[in-house]
């Protein structure tokens, strides 16, 4: 988008959007595991991947829904 101005709502759900694809990623990546041997728990890696990537979508939902709200109460 070289050239191009982008909106803060824009970048904002493109935050959200990644944010789910890792957290698609690593739960994929999860069940794979369980899908070899379902009795190995995961490693603490494994987790704590799934765990961060679910956390930077709960901040980057939030972020967004910050942002439209700001958005909508300056609106006339």
């Amino acid at each position: 988008m070289k050239g191009k101005k982008v909106s803060a709502e824009a970048c904002a759900l493109e935050r959200v959007v990644s944010a789910a694809r890792e957290v698609q990623a690593a739960s994929l990546r999860l069940e794979a595991h369980y899908a070899e041997d379902p009795n190995e728990l995961p490693s603490s890696l494994q987790l704590a991947r799934f765990a961060a990537a679910m956390q930077e979508l709960k901040n980057a939902r939030e972020a967004f829904d910050t942002l439209v709200e700001k958005r909508d109460l300056t609106s006339p």
